[in-house]
C-alpha cells in the first residue's frame, strides 16, 4: 500500500479539497483508494473532511483525534506515543470495508496554524512515520509560490522527507505553469485554475450565517449567491444588475424594489434571493400582489440590521464549504481532478496489475470515451433548461457536439435565466426553417403504412420525431430526450423510423447502477412490461454486450425468486428456459439462472445457495424477469441506498436513442449523452 501525505505550505490553500480531489483522480485511474485525516481541525463535532469523504467519495474512515487531544500529548512531550496512534489510524483507514487494503492511502495533513506552531514540524513526523510520499500544496494566487514551494520542499527533505510532487490551487489567469515545471526539481501534480463559481454559497448559507427570519424559502437550498445588490439607488438603476445569482439587499419599504425583483423572478432569473433590512416588510398589498413571483423559488429573508451593515455582513460568509453542501463540495473535487496531471499521476504512484472498475472510474472513462468519439447528438427538447445547460457542459467538456433544436431566442432566454453562457460552437437548429427537408425522407421510410407528405409535416411538427428524422438520415449520430417528453414520446417514433438492428427482436433498456464500490448493469427496467423467455434471453444478451462495451466485465444473473432447482412454477420457468436459450446463443459468456438477488449478489449466500455457480455471488449484469420487478428493484436501490444510476441506455436499435427520467438532473444528461455517444461509435464500428 503506498500512502501519500497532502500537506500546505501555507494557510489558506485549501487543503481539504484538494486532499479529496487527489482520491477522486486516483478513484478514476481504477485504483482502490482509502483516506484518513488523522487530526481534525475543524473545532466541530464533525470533520468535514471525514464527512465529504464518506458522502461524497464514499470511503469510510476512522475518528480523528481532536486538537485538544494533539495539545495536550504535545504539551506532555508525548509525541512518540502521538505519532503511534496516529499510525494506528492510517493503517485502520489502509483497510476497505470488505477487508482488502486499499492501493493508495491519501492522508490529509494538518493545516498550518499559526496558534499552534507544532503543525508543520508534525506534517514532517507523520510523513517519516508512514514512510509516505508528500504532495506540497501551495496557494498560487500569491505572488512568490514557486519560490515558497522550492523552500518546503528544501526544508522536508532536510528533516528525511521524499517529496512526490506539487499542487499549485487558486491559480490566477497570470500564473506561469510552464515556469513553475521548468524552475522546480519536483513533479508539478497540476494547477487549479481559480474558478468563482465555487464560491457561490447557497442563500440558505447566508440566512444560516446573517441568523435571518425566512419569510419565503422557495428553493433556499439550491439557489446561490454570486453577488450582492444594495439596492440604494433608483430602481431604473437596479433594473440591469437583476441577474441570475444575485442576492438584492433592499429595505422592506422600497416597494418598488419588490415589484422589479418580482418581476424578474416571474420571467424566470434566477435570482439568488430577496434580502430585507431595517427589520422591515413590504406592505401586504405589495405582497400579495408579488405572491405568485415568490412561487417560483424565490427565497426572501429578514433581517435587524441596515443596509449597509447587512451587505458588510454578507461579504464576511466564511469561504469554507459548509459540511451539508454536497454539490457544491462535488463540483470543487470534480474541478480539481480535472486539471491534475494523469501522466505526473501515474509516474509518481505505484500502480497495481489489475485495477477494478470503481464508479469515479466508471465516469471518467465514459467522459473519455465520448470525447475521443466525436459525435453529434441532436436534443430535440431544446428550450428545456435542464438540457441547455447540459448542452454547454457537454460543448465546454468536448463530451460530444450537441444539437438544439429550438428558436434560438427562446434557448437564449433560458439560458440568460440561469446565467448560462451558449458557446460560439453550440448548434442551435430552428425546426421550421429545416423540417421540410424531412418530409419526403419520412414519407419514403414510411411509405408501407401509406404515410402522406402532408401526415408527415403534422408529425415533424413534434421535435422529437424530426429529431429522430434526422439521425434516421445520418444528420446526427445520437438522439437524446425525455427531460419532459414520456418514454414512449421519445420510443415509439424511433421504433417506427429507426428500427431493430440487425439479429435483434426487441429494444429493451439498461441502468448503469454505481454503487460504492464497483458498477453494476441492470436490465430490463424501462421498456417491456412481460417479455417472454425468448425475449429475456434477447435481453440478457444485450445488457451483457453493453455491460462490455462501458468496461463492465459480464457475468450475468438471470434473476428470480428462486435459487437453481429449488422452486417451481411459471415465472421461474421463464427464467430458467431463457437461461438455456441464452447460453446456447452465447457460450462464450457466463450467465446462470434462476437466482435470487442476494444468491447473485453476496457471496456468503452464494455459497449456500449455488456453490456451484460461476456468476453466483459475483454478477455484475442483472436480468429481471419483468418490468414491474426491475422496475421497483432499481428505484430502491437508488433511493434507498443513495446510488446513482445513469441510464436508462436503450439497446437493441440501428442507432442510438436515449430516454431521459422526467426528474433527471443536469447531470443525468450529460452522462446520458456520453452513453449515447459512445453507444453511436461502437455500432459504426
Amino acid at each position: 500500500m503506498q500512502m501519500l501525505l497532502i500537506t500546505p505550505t501555507r494557510q489558506e490553500v485549501g487543503l481539504t479539497s484538494v486532499s479529496l480531489g487527489v482520491v477522486r483522480a486516483l478513484q478514476r485511474q481504477g485504483l482502490r483508494v482509502g483516506f484518513v485525516k488523522p487530526v481534525a481541525q475543524d473545532y466541530t463535532d464533525n470533520d468535514r473532511s471525514q464527512l465529504f469523504a464518506k458522502r461524497i467519495c464514499q470511503i469510510d474512515s476512522p475518528a480523528a483525534l481532536t486538537t485538544k487531544e494533539v495539545m495536550t500529548r504535545v504539551t506532555a512531550d508525548q509525541n512518540d506515543e502521538l505519532l503511534e496512534d496516529i499510525v494506528s489510524l492510517c493503517m485502520q483507514a489502509g483497510t476497505d470495508e470488505s477487508g482488502l487494503r486499499v492501493d493508495v492511502l491519501v492522508v490529509e495533513g494538518l493545516h498550518l496554524d499559526a496558534s499552534h506552531p507544532f503543525t508543520a514540524r508534525l506534517n514532517a513526523d507523520i510523513a517519516r512515520s508512514l514512510h509516505a510520499d508528500m504532495i506540497l500544496v501551495a496557494s498560487s494566487e500569491l505572488s512568490g509560490s514557486i519560490n515558497e514551494v522550492k523552500v518546503a520542499a528544501s526544508e522536508l527533505r532536510q528533516e528525511g522527507c521524499t517529496i512526490a510532487g506539487v499542487i499549485f490551487n487558486k491559480a490566477c489567469a497570470e500564473f506561469d505553469e510552464e515556469k513553475a515545471r521548468s524552475e522546480l526539481d519536483i513533479p508539478v501534480w497540476g494547477v487549479v485554475r481559480f474558478k468563482p463559481e465555487l464560491l457561490a454559497p447557497r442563500t440558505l448559507d447566508v440566512a444560516r450565517h446573517l441568523d435571518a427570519e425566512i419569510i419565503n424559502k422557495g428553493e433556499i437550498s439550491r439557489r446561490r449567491m454570486r453577488e450582492t445588490v444594495v439596492a440604494g439607488r433608483s430602481v431604473a438603476e437596479v433594473i440591469e444588475r437583476l441577474q441570475p445569482g444575485a442576492l438584492i439587499i433592499s429595505s422592506g419599504d422600497r416597494d418598488d424594489i419588490m415589484l422589479a425583483t418580482a418581476l424578474a423572478a416571474s420571467n424566470g432569473v434566477q435570482l439568488a434571493g430577496l434580502l430585507l433590512t431595517h427589520d422591515s416588510v413590504a406592505d401586504k398589498r405589495v405582497f400579495n400582489l408579488t405572491r405568485k413571483a415568490f412561487e417560483t423559488g424565490l427565497p426572501v429573508l429578514r433581517v435587524d440590521t441596515d443596509s449597509f451593515h447587512t451587505a458588510l455582513n454578507v461579504s464576511r460568509l466564511p469561504s469554507a464549504v459548509p459540511a451539508d453542501d454536497h454539490e457544491r463540495m462535488n463540483s470543487v473535487i470534480d474541478t480539481i481532478a480535472e486539471q491534475l496531471s494523469v501522466e505526473a499521476l501515474n509516474a509518481s504512484v505505484r500502480m497495481p496489475a489489475t485495477t477494478h472498475l470503481s464508479p469515479p472510474a466508471f465516469r471518467y472513462q465514459l467522459i473519455q470515451k465520448a470525447r475521443a468519439a466525436k459525435k453529434r447528438i441532436v436534443l430535440p427538447e431544446g428550450d428545456e433548461p435542464r438540457t441547455v445547460r447540459a448542452a454547454v457542459i457537454c460543448q465546454e467538456k468536448g463530451i460530444a457536439q450537441c444539437v438544439l433544436l429550438g428558436k434560438r431566442e427562446a434557448i437564449e432566454a433560458v439560458a440568460a435565466a440561469q446565467g448560462v453562457t451558449l458557446p460560439p460552437a453550440l448548434e442551435i437548429l430552428d425546426p421550421d426553417a429545416i423540417r421540410e427537408d424531412y418530409v419526403a425522407p419520412m414519407v419514403e421510410l414510411r411509405k408501407s403504412k401509406g404515410l402522406t407528405a402532408g401526415q408527415a409535416r403534422d408529425q415533424l411538427s413534434d421535435t422529437v420525431v424530426l429529431g429522430t428524422m434526422m439521425l434516421a438520415t445520418d444528420r446526427v449520430d445520437g438522439l437524446v430526450s425525455g427531460a419532459v417528453h414520456t418514454t414512449a414520446n421519445t420510443v415509439r417514433p424511433a421504433l417506427q423510423l429507426i428500427k431493430t438492428a440487425p439479429g435483434q427482436s426487441i429494444v429493451s433498456s439498461v441502468f448503469f447502477m454505481l454503487m460504492p464500490d464497483q458498477v453494476l448493469v441492470y436490465g430490463d427496467c424501462a421498456i417491456n412490461p412481460s417479455p417472454s423467455a425468448t425475449e429475456l434471453a434477447d435481453i440478457a444478451l444485450q445488457s451483457a454486450d453493453s455491460a462490455r462495451a462501458f468496461g463492465v466485465e459480464p457475468k450475468v444473473a438471470m434473476i428470480s425468486y428462486s435459487t437453481g432447482q429449488s422452486g417451481a412454477g411459471a415465472e421461474v420457468e421463464k427464467v430458467r428456459e431463457a437461461t438455456t436459450l441464452a447460453k446456447s446463443r452465447r457460450p462464450d459468456l457466463l450467465i446462470d439462472g434462476p437466482l435470487q438477488y442476494d444468491a447473485a449478489s453476496v457471496k456468503d449466500v452464494a455459497a449456500q445457495k449455488a456453490p456451484n455457480s460461476p456468476v453466483a455471488g459475483q454478477a455484475t449484469v442483472f436480468v429481471f424477469p419483468d418490468l414491474n420487478t426491475g422496475n421497483t428493484t432499481y428505484k430502491a436501490v437508488q433511493r434507498s441506498a443513495n446510488v446513482v444510476s445513469v441510464g436508462p441506455m436503450l439497446q437493441g436499435l440501428r442507432k442510438p436513442v436515449n430516454d431521459l427520467s422526467r426528474g433527471a438532473l443536469v447531470d443525468d444528461i450529460v452522462f446520458t449523452i456520453a452513453l449515447t455517444a459512445i453507444q453511436a461509435d461502437a455500432m459504426r464500428a
